[in-house]
């Protein structure tokens, strides 16, 4: 099953002590691109995510965004700074003798003052960090493949859909090709008549310039490789494998064809189906620029 390459996910979970939000979106891009916002203290998640993501989505531009909380302070330790405190309450009390103040110390007085408190930013353990990460990645992950999974079944119906319309029209130039060597002759028999009047005219010699104007014009070659181009697109659209570049390839050699076809065509009505099928073939490029 073909993917598309746009898609969107997001989680939130709340896991040992940690609220974590994660939202994972991509675009269209020739190759696989990353780019992942993460908290600072957190940047070491970067490579894991990337590895992580990269193992489940080969192209895309992927952009991936993990906000982390934690919660009841369980990521600082607090210590009190009692040199510093004892050092506040002794000079209080000094200026309070000498100036015969009152004594109304209290512990919330000491503590409102400066640097009486060390706050200690707790190590945590990556490993513990992105286990607790993980699983909000993947449920996050689960939903932007899905989006996926479902835009490239859309691309796909879409697509075998203009592979037919493009088979028809190859099948109107085959029956069509034909008609025009035998108008051709038609024509040439009907301006020799004209030429020569009465005289005989030399059938063999007419036989001989239809049958080289046929080969001129003869696109059997060519509608044989479009069958066979089409067949392998229509394969490659049941695989459950990226295809996105392969598909890219094989529009190009059905164009080329297609080109080929015109550029040998004298009949108005092959012209046109041409015409046709080249814009029918443009749509088709441009759908398989979001598949994966």
């Amino acid at each position: 099953m073909i993917k598309s390459m746009t898609g969107f996910g997001r989680a939130h979970q709340i896991i040992n002590g940690r609220e974590v939000l994660v939202e994972i979106k991509s675009v269209n891009h020739r190759y696989f691109e990353f780019n992942a916002r993460v908290p600072r203290t957190y940047g070491y998640l970067e490579e894991k995510l990337k590895s992580y993501i990269q193992g489940m989505v080969s192209r895309g531009k992927v952009e991936v965004s993990v906000s982390i909380y934690t919660l009841e302070g369980t990521d600082a330790e607090i210590e009190i700074n009692s040199t510093v405190a004892k050092g506040y309450v002794q000079a209080l009390r000094n200026v309070k003798e000498e100036l015969q103040l009152q004594d109304d110390l209290s512990l919330s007085t000491v503590a409102r003052f400066p640097d009486v408190f060390n706050v200690h930013k707790v190590i945590e353990d990556e490993e513990v960090i992105w286990a607790s990460v993980q699983p909000v990645v993947q449920e996050a992950l689960d939903q932007f493949l899905e989006m996926r999974t479902v835009e490239g079944e859309r691309l796909k119906t879409d697509l075998l859909a203009k592979l037919d319309e493009i088979e028809q029209m190859v099948a109107v130039v085959e029956e069509q090709s034909p008609k025009t060597v035998a108008a051709y002759q038609e024509r040439l028999f009907a301006k020799l008549q004209e030429v020569l009047e009465n005289q005989e005219i030399d059938q063999a010699r007419i036989l001989t310039e239809a049958a080289i104007f046929a080969d001129k014009v003869a696109v059997d070659e060519e509608t044989v490789r479009l069958h066979s181009h089409l067949e392998q697109f229509r394969q490659l659209l049941q695989s459950d494998q990226p295809v996105g570049r392969k598909c890219d390839f094989l529009v190009q050699e059905i164009n080329r064809e297609t080109n080929t076809i015109g550029s040998k065509a004298t009949d108005l009505e092959i012209s046109k189906i041409v015409i046709d099928q080249k814009s029918v073939i443009e749509k088709i490029r441009e759908q398989i620029q979001n598949i994966e």
